[in-house]
């Protein structure tokens, strides 16, 4: 590693303790500030790593409020910034103090040269591996469960507990959640887990497909059976065969199908559209729907009978709002997942992202959060995503730690407008822009574009 790339700012107004720690670091790119102001000009200056700080500094050197509020600022700012604190004799509370605000860690004085090394050396490394073990630390944390399913909510640990423990019972089994929440993932899963996962696992969204072609789909037809019926086909029943098959929502399956639906699952067998044929099918019907199916068979809309033969086994899935720490959770898996999958740079999750991400409802659960993820990744001009990027309503724009890094997200966006309206045209975008061929190719090297 090169300590030479690495910037420790040291806060200390004592100047002989200046000279010192500057000796004593001169592997590193050594910063020295002796009060809050200048220490903050720094960190925005110069966006050191590590930080080592005096408690006691002016205009109150013996007190610590003085030093608190640096360290709360330097937090607030660059909230990755590993901050030692210096601790005198009889000044432990404070330290430890500090600690819970969020320090790295603390220094005793007077000073021990190779003591403090040790830890600000450990500090450097520990901020090098961050970024790269957040996304292993996210994932690990998770409890990877039916489908790859990732939550660590109790609310949804139940779920997966029960679909765990029905998946080796041959039972027909009803989902019931709002859209978005992975009722096809728990399907796959359960399906997964069960004796049948040799075979084939067959989807079908009875809300996607014409009430007139429904029944083709779910049951075949044989050949002639009606115009353009030009060979005999297998329907999702006879695909899943030995296997899965699960019927999305199930409650707009029209009620003429319903009834053909029921004789099914009563007798094991179908007969294709126009034909005449019992045919014995072995499959395993597990069904979803966003519905309140109470209310629809109240109503008449969904038979009483059918319903009871397809939720011998209810499992209601919780929305996302419902899944304590599971946005977050998610969130970060679906950046690493679409990182990887774009070759993006980016590592992870800004504070202000995080907190976004907590306060939103997630109306649209687990769908609506990957498609902002996803797309925050496209967008994303740092290593981390930012609330900005997510786009969500009455999420704030966080203040830039710098102009230099203001500026350089301004000319990241001003220069990929103009090469989409030059159609990737270096001359002509470079006119646009009001520069040089060379200059621009600067830019774009330096901001990491392509045309």
């Amino acid at each position: 590693m090169n300590n030479r790339a690495q910037k420790l700012l040291i806060v200390e107004d004592d100047a002989g303790l200046q000279r010192q720690l500057r000796w004593a670091y001169d592997g590193y790119e050594v910063l020295i500030a002796g009060d809050r102001a200048s220490a903050i000009d720094l960190l925005r200056a110069e966006e050191p790593d590590v930080v080592t700080l005096d408690l006691g500094l002016p205009p109150d050197p013996d007190g610590v409020a003085e030093g608190f509020a640096t360290l709360a600022m330097i937090l607030a700012l660059k909230p990755d910034t590993k901050v030692i604190v210096a601790s005198g004799h009889g000044a432990r509370e404070s330290a430890l103090r500090a600690i819970g605000a969020g320090a790295w860690d603390f220094y005793q004085k007077p000073i021990d040269i190779d003591a403090l090394g040790l830890i600000v050396s450990r500090a450097f490394h520990v901020h090098a591996l961050e970024a790269e073990n957040r996304r292993l630390a996210a994932l690990g944390s998770a409890n990877n469960g039916p489908g790859g399913l990732i939550t660590a909510a109790p609310e949804m640990l139940k779920v997966t507990r029960t679909i765990e423990r029905v998946a080796a019972a041959d039972v027909s089994v009803m989902l019931l959640g709002a859209s978005g929440t992975g009722k096809e993932l728990l399907a796959r899963g359960l399906h997964d887990l069960s004796p049948r996962k040799a075979a084939a696992f067959v989807a079908i969204n009875c809300a996607a497909i014409p009430d007139t072609l429904l029944e083709s789909e779910l049951f075949g037809h044989e050949k002639g059976a009606f115009t353009g019926a030009v060979k005999t086909t297998e329907g999702k029943i006879e695909q899943a065969q030995g296997g899965t098959l699960f019927l999305d929502e199930v409650g707009d399956i029209p009620l003429p199908l319903q009834v053909k639906l029921l004789r099914f699952l009563q007798e094991r067998v179908i007969e294709r559209l126009g034909g005449r044929k019992a045919i014995p099918v072995d499959t395993r019907i597990v069904c979803a729907t966003h519905q309140n199916v109470d209310a629809m068979v109240a109503d008449g809309r969904f038979r009483e009978d059918l319903y009871y033969r397809l939720a011998e086994i209810v499992v209601r899935i919780p929305s996302l709002a419902e899944r304590a720490g599971d946005a977050g959770l998610l969130a970060r898996h679906f950046v690493a997942k679409y990182a990887r999958a774009m070759h993006s740079g980016v590592t992870g999750l800004s504070p202000d992202a995080l907190a976004a991400i907590d306060a939103w409802g997630w109306p649209g659960n687990v769908r609506e959060l990957e498609n902002r993820v996803k797309r925050a990744v496209i967008m994303a001009d740092g290593k981390l995503v930012t609330a900005a990027d997510l786009d969500l309503p009455g999420a704030a724009t966080a203040l830039p730690l710098n102009l230099k890094t203001a500026r350089e997200a301004t000319d990241r966006d001003v220069i990929r407008n103009a090469l989409a309206r030059a159609e990737g045209n270096i001359s002509h975008t470079a006119k646009l822009l009001g520069v040089s061929r060379p200059t621009l190719y600067d830019l774009m090297k330096n901001y990491d574009l392509h045309a």
